[in-house]
């Protein structure tokens, strides 16, 4: 049987206590031999926003996983020129692991906004499978998305994500309002925050 390596994106901005809890799960319950944590220094999607520069955002990343030896930093979008598409990144991951599965772990949003995504159906044919966070609140239309995605149905793969109720964009705001989010992040995570002053409104 072929390995199966996993890629888990983001901006991780910050990296959370629901980011670790949420890898883990998909680790075990999809069968995957490793697990690539992707920073994505330059996402498509988020042109335009104000996003944390990739130095704090790499640092943090690098204190999260301190104590997981079973996950792994990968640098295919760090060395690189963006913007950084799905389909390009799993492209050379392929290439660089010619035996392996390449599946690609995403949120419930993240499925149903999949046909915006750049050249969606050669993504999903370059995949073993995608592996999707499934949550209570939130079900993906699988019959609308194959109508516009012939084939995806058979490529979805369920993860029964814990229910953690944490955002980065939620622990940003906590912090902005100077109100606490300690309990939400790793506290190595935390002092670094606190000691560049991130998130912070003047």
């Amino acid at each position: 049987m072929p390995p199966l390596i996993g890629v888990f994106g983001g901006t991780f901005d910050p990296p959370h206590l629901g980011h670790l809890a949420l890898a883990s799960a998909a680790r075990a319950q999809l069968g995957l031999d490793r697990l690539l944590w992707m920073l994505t220094p330059d996402p498509p999607h988020k042109q335009g926003e104000v996003i944390t520069p990739i130095e704090h955002r790499l640092a943090m990343v690098e204190l999260a996983l301190a104590g997981h030896p079973e996950f792994e930093l990968s640098r295919l979008e760090l060395d690189r020129p963006g913007p950084h598409y799905a389909l390009d990144t799993v492209k050379l991951l392929a290439e660089q692991n010619p035996r392996a599965g390449i599946v690609y772990l995403m949120g419930g949003d993240s499925l149903r906004g999949l046909p915006t995504w750049r050249r969606p159906a050669d993504l999903l044919s370059a995949l073993r499978f995608v592996g999707v966070m499934r949550r209570p609140a939130s079900s993906p239309d699988l019959p609308a998305l194959e109508r516009i995605l012939p084939g995806i149905t058979a490529k979805v793969r369920f993860v029964d994500a814990p229910p953690v109720d944490i955002s980065a964009s939620g622990i940003r705001s906590l912090a902005a309002a100077g109100k606490e989010y300690r309990q939400f992040v790793l506290p190595a995570v935390y002092d670094y925050i606190v000691e560049h002053g991130l998130y912070f409104r003047p």
